[in-house]
């Protein structure tokens, strides 16, 4: 069953790296569609018939440099699962990979309030001064991301110990 499970993970892995990119072009090809869904997603309180479509455009870079942290957690996520698959459970790859997994968790977790902060800057920087403005938002999605990327680390770290120990195990048969 951890197999096939992992099998699926590793798999979803590997669409979600695939169909990111596609999507992303799309929306950068489609600004409108962007547009849509920015102004959906952000809840910001924008004056939006002043945002230019250069605007529109660096939101759009911004948003994929967010998602490209996302993309990479992925990509070491995957390579460990597909190792999980294959029944390698205790090996230094795989806790390299959740470490790297762990470190890129945290850092989209940082970058979240950041990517909020440089949105809300960006889309209103052609306001009148004193209407501009500059959003910072830290809640408890972060948190978790953050405590998240944590037990991953401590994952990957008793990954190396059950390598020590498998290790020691082949030894004495």
């Amino acid at each position: 069953m951890v197999r096939q499970l992992s099998l699926l993970i590793a798999w979803g892995c590997l669409v979600i790296m695939v169909i990111t990119p596609v999507v992303a072009a799309y929306l950068f090809v489609d600004l409108d569609a962007f547009i849509a869904l920015a102004r959906n997603s952000l809840n910001l309180p924008i004056q939006w018939h002043s945002v230019t479509p250069g605007q529109w455009q660096g939101l759009w870079l911004l948003s994929v440099l967010y998602v490209a942290i996302a993309v990479v957690g992925l990509y070491f996520l995957r390579r460990a699962f597909a190792n999980f698959a294959k029944g390698e459970l205790f090996n230094l790859s795989n806790s390299r990979d959740l470490r790297w997994f762990s470190i890129m968790l945290f850092i989209q977790a940082l970058a979240k309030p950041v990517h909020l902060a440089l949105s809300s800057l960006l889309l209103s920087w052609n306001h009148p001064a004193g209407q501009k403005m500059l959003t910072l938002s830290v809640g408890s999605d972060e948190i978790k991301m953050v405590a998240l990327a944590m037990i991953l680390w401590v994952m990957s770290e008793l990954l190396i110990k059950g390598n020590k120990l498998e290790d020691e195990n082949k030894q004495f048969i």
